[in-house]
């Protein structure tokens, strides 16, 4: 496993080492900081970026219409 050496100010380190409980530093660090990706937020970001055409999204639309009105999703009393 390759290291990298950082250095952090000793209120930074008293509140990682308080934290660490029998783990590394990077066990703590990985625990309390999510990786990139990983969130709701993260998702809502990417999502901020992307365009869809319209016709996309009338196609999508028109799928999930077809797939509701499928006899076994809607009984035919």
């Amino acid at each position: 496993m390759a290291v990298k050496t950082i250095t952090i100010d000793l209120e930074a380190y008293e509140r990682l080492r308080r934290l660490k409980d029998g783990q590394s530093f990077s066990q703590v660090i990985k625990r309390y900081i999510p990786a990139p990706g990983a969130t709701a937020g993260d998702l809502l970001s990417t999502l901020e970026d992307v365009s869809v055409a319209e016709e996309t999204l009338d196609a999508i639309e028109a799928v999930v219409q077809e797939r509701s009105d499928h006899p076994i999703r809607a009984p035919q009393w």
